[in-house]
């Protein structure tokens, strides 16, 4: 997911939310409002990559929500059961824990509120690992949120994108809260938006709930949007996975 991937397909990109180990989903990232989909990670990555998928985003969401990685032994467990690449995050914070993430298997670290809160960091992640740091993004209206979306901030995406558009990143990942989880259609205005912020890569998340989302974003996109990340519609069978590559190959 580098810069050389512009013009190439879309990627769709199946989410593993990890909490307790097991495979949740929580409404516009909130814990008291989860969905559990499996006790077995493994048996569901799996399942994505046979059914085509070429890359799966994986997060620890108690390590975004507690500030220190969570979720250790199923992230190893499903990096070694796969041969398709992944991408992980949360509570990435020092380069500590990038390493180890990397050391697990992951082919990009996916940093987001260490990012936001000291960009020192970000900058020292991606000269230690090159092209193998995704920036996350997350936010309401356009302004950033940390500490698994607990904390908002006055900081505008789109800003935070360009002052780090010089760095050597494997991809900005923006994500719409309000949108996430809520299968509402993705934030095509904000993504839009964020697309011309930067020459980096974007990867959209939250909101996508069908093939016309996926189609639509291609649209947008013209090789600016590098991959769309589909949780909930593809856990409650609104989209096939096989639909939704149809749709970004189309």
């Amino acid at each position: 997911m580098h810069g050389g991937s512009r013009g190439l397909l879309m990627e769709i990109i199946p989410a593993i939310d990890l909490r307790g180990g097991r495979v949740v989903r929580l409404i516009q990232g909130d814990p008291s409002r989860e969905t559990q989909y499996g006790h077995d990670p493994v048996a569901v990555a799996q399942e994505w990559e046979q059914r085509g998928a070429p890359r799966l985003h994986l997060v620890d969401l108690d390590g975004a929500l507690a500030g220190s990685p969570g979720n250790q032994p199923a992230l190893r467990e499903i990096l070694r059961a796969i041969h398709i690449p992944a991408q992980v995050g949360g509570g990435l914070r020092t380069l500590d824990a990038v390493q180890a993430v990397l050391d697990l298997g992951a082919a990009v670290a996916v940093v987001g509120t260490a990012a936001i809160r000291d960009p020192g960091f970000l900058e020292a992640a991606c000269r230690v690992f090159p092209g193998r740091v995704a920036l996350g993004l997350d936010a309401r209206s356009g302004v950033l949120a940390t500490s698994g979306w607990t904390e908002a901030t006055t900081v505008q995406a789109t800003d935070l994108a360009r002052k780090m558009s010089h760095l050597p990143l494997a991809a900005i990942i923006y994500t719409d809260i309000q949108r996430d989880g809520m299968l509402q259609g993705p934030d095509l205005e904000g993504l839009s938006a964020m697309a011309d912020s930067t020459q980096i890569p974007v990867i959209a998340s939250g909101g996508i709930a069908s093939a016309r989302d996926i189609h639509a974003l291609k649209v947008l996109a013209c090789g600016r949007i590098v991959g769309a990340i589909v949780g909930k519609a593809l856990y409650d069978g609104r989209l096939t996975l096989e639909a939704a590559l149809a749709a970004a190959g189309a």
